[in-house]
């Protein structure tokens, strides 16, 4: 006979997503070591990084290290389904913030979902959410672009997106590629787009740097090493046509045949006015006198 007290005394297998230090190891919360410690398997980005880390913090590594890095998640999520499977906890640690935010541990999450199998996580660190806190834009609606593509048709894609995205936007880069991107920014945003540059969070070296985008450009001469977070705030809301384009989209509507009203109400739809402005200025251009 099975005793139930003892059965449920034992967790049962699952893989534990486990938040890190960004910078400085006093970070990692008392509920991550307890996990790190507790772990039969430890799965991270780098084994040299996180052996550190147990180090730093009193926790044996033993032989539960395990590596699993952007360049063999795929394969290693399927062993590790099967450990979770056959009743292990296995915690799961890239090396700095929240695993699969510009980190692996995104296909190792799906794995186990799509395994059947629990994902749990203990939150903590995250870059993302510090630097965007510490730029004082607004934070109550936010996009994370993650790093920009390098060159190309993708990268003047996102820069677009970027210009006139309406919420606060956030994305790391390198600092090799921080002037680039700064000036990239400033030429598709506009240099007067408010933004700031926030490096080495937590660390000794912490630097906020809060400005104009053509500001920040100019002044990014000499980039010190270390994560760099670029915040940008939105875009402002688009001005309101004016009646002269109005009046051009009406009368390239009424060229085509279309009646006053049929015009009036394709440019309120294609400008975003209101219908009765743009239809009194189809009249206008009609002769005809407005109801």
């Amino acid at each position: 006979m099975t005793n139930k007290l003892d059965t449920e005394s034992v967790p049962s297998g699952a893989l534990v997503l486990v938040a890190t230090p960004i910078g400085n190891l006093g970070d990692l919360s008392p509920r991550a070591v307890e996990v790190l410690r507790d772990a039969d398997v430890i799965a991270c980005e780098d084994t040299r990084r996180t052996r550190a880390l147990l180090t730093h913090s009193g926790i044996s590594a033993g032989r539960r290290l395990r590596a699993v890095h952007a360049h063999n998640e795929a394969e290693a999520a399927g062993r590790i389904v099967k450990e979770v499977k056959s009743g292990l906890r296995v915690a799961y640690a890239s090396d700095a913030g929240m695993p699969g935010i510009s980190d692996p541990g995104a296909r190792l999450v799906t794995a186990c979902i799509e395994a059947d199998i629990p994902v749990e996580i203990v939150p903590g660190p995250s870059a993302v959410l510090a630097a965007l806190v510490l730029s004082g834009l607004p934070s109550d609606r936010f996009v994370f672009e993650g790093f920009l593509s390098r060159r190309g048709a993708e990268r003047r894609r996102q820069l677009e997106s970027i210009a006139v995205e309406r919420r606060t936007v956030v994305c790391f880069e390198s600092p090799r590629r921080m002037a680039a991107t700064l000036a990239d920014l400033a030429n598709a945003c506009g240099d007067g787009r408010r933004a700031a540059v926030v490096r080495e969070v937590t660390k000794l070296y912490e630097e906020v740097q809060r400005s104009s985008l053509g500001e920040l450009a100019a002044n990014c001469t000499e980039v010190p090493r270390g994560e760099h977070v670029i915040v940008i705030g939105g875009a402002p809301p688009a001005a309101d046509p004016d009646d002269a384009t109005i009046e051009e989209a009406v009368a390239a509507a009424l060229a085509d045949g279309a009646s006053a009203r049929d015009a009036s109400v394709a440019v309120a739809k294609e400008l975003g006015v209101a219908r009765r402005r743009a239809y009194e200025i189809a009249n206008r251009l009609t002769g005809v006198k407005a109801p």
